[in-house]
């Protein structure tokens, strides 16, 4: 069960071909332990059907402001009083509009209205829709009064178009949803994070790397982001989405990396280098792609990248620095003498044969007051972990 087993929640459905999507989130909220309740406006059940939602939330499904199963005839306040939070997936270009507006004249739109808890909204619309300078005023008001949006993302439409509108995918808003519920331990604050391999060039095809997968430096950031963290996530060349609600730095190589870090880094609060950044590139990388040919051996003259982690201790005012370590032998030894040379505050260091690539991982962290074990576990999980032990830090300090 995860962090959001036994929380309760209301899921609600407006009218649009995204509905598909919310029956995959009422499966993922129920799996994970949700006490979910689903109800639904008239445009929603045309899409997807109350039956369907009652068989995945195993509760009732309410669609009629005068539902005769509420005793009291106030759906509007019955179904909502208990509820953590309310969930509109898909939060149709109407939908929107009745709530900037204050409007209530059916079940779902007064169960916003006369809520104690927060709301999220799923966009979902046509890209012109979206772009609309009505909708996006709608949703200028809406953030103004403290509304979560969860998307909407740019992608393809069912209409045929390509562009802003198209709903997040169940498990972005899962991942959302558990986010909300995370507590917030590093509120307000800034935080850079460095992720997956480098590129480095020997040809216009071939290159030098490493099979980083990126999953842990992704983990950690979204990890932040639900700890109440502003993200930003400096990745390179990886196959790997990145977490809703993150900023994402796409590059490819050492200097690449070094560069956003740069620009980055005077506006963050902590930095964690999670990123394996390659330590040399080809000093001089062929025009052309080099052919095979009759030598034996192809040597390539190599120098040395920068060392980010180091560069970013060494500024006058750093901010809170994390570095990872992947060792093949001697972990603390190892762990603890890159620490002290980079002079930073804590360090996650794993045995390399154990993570890369993997979807979970064992790491120990390393600090003044010694080594501290996190066991094996999820990345997911582990980053949770990490980020407890760095709020900590910080609140010490």
């Amino acid at each position: 069960m995860t962090g959001v087993g036994g929380r309760r929640v209301l899921l609600g459905i407006t009218g649009g071909v995204a509905a598909y999507k919310a029956a995959d989130l009422a499966r993922l909220l129920v799996k994970s332990g949700v006490d979910l309740r689903v109800a639904m406006t008239e445009a929603g059940t045309r899409f997807v059907t109350p039956v369907t939602m009652q068989a995945l939330s195993g509760q009732p499904v309410y669609t009629d402001l005068w539902d005769p199963r509420i005793p009291d005839n106030m759906a509007h306040i019955e179904l909502s009083r208990d509820r953590e939070l309310i969930v509109i997936a898909p939060a149709s270009a109407d939908f929107i509009g009745k709530l900037a507006g204050g409007l209530a004249g059916d079940l779902l739109s007064t169960l916003c209205s006369a809520r104690r808890c927060a709301l999220m909204l799923a966009p979902a619309m046509n890209v012109e829709m979206w772009r609309n300078p009505a909708t996006q005023r709608n949703v200028a008001a809406l953030r103004d009064d403290g509304v979560i949006f969860a998307g909407p993302a740019d992608g393809d439409q069912a209409c045929g178009e390509t562009g802003m509108g198209r709903m997040l995918e169940a498990g972005e808003i899962f991942d959302l949803i558990q986010g909300f519920f995370a507590p917030r331990l590093l509120q307000g604050r800034r935080v850079l994070i460095t992720a997956g391999p480098t590129e480095e060039p020997i040809d216009p095809v071939r290159v030098i790397t490493n099979s980083s997968s990126g999953k842990m430096g992704f983990a950690v950031a979204r990890a932040a982001r639900d700890a109440g963290a502003r993200v930003t996530l400096v990745a390179g060349p990886v196959s790997l989405d990145g977490p809703a609600g993150v900023i994402r730095i796409n590059v490819r190589t050492a200097e690449e990396m070094f560069a956003a870090v740069q620009n980055a880094v005077p506006d963050c609060d902590i930095f964690i280098s999670v990123a394996a950044v390659a330590d040399y590139r080809v000093k001089r990388p062929a025009t052309q792609k080099i052919k095979k040919g009759n030598q034996r051996a192809l040597t390539l003259d190599l120098e040395e990248n920068p060392d980010i982690l180091a560069w970013v201790a060494a500024r006058p005012r750093p901010p809170f620095c994390v570095g990872f370590a992947a060792e093949s032998e001697n972990l603390a030894e190892h762990a603890m003498e890159k620490r002290a040379k980079k002079r930073i505050p804590l360090l996650a260091a794993n045995l390399v044969h154990e993570a890369l690539g993997a979807d979970d991982n064992s790491i120990t962290l390393f600090d003044d007051r010694g080594a501290h074990p996190l066991g094996r576990g999820a990345k997911g999980e582990l980053a949770r972990r990490l980020v407890e032990h760095i709020a900590a830090m910080l609140d010490v300090k």
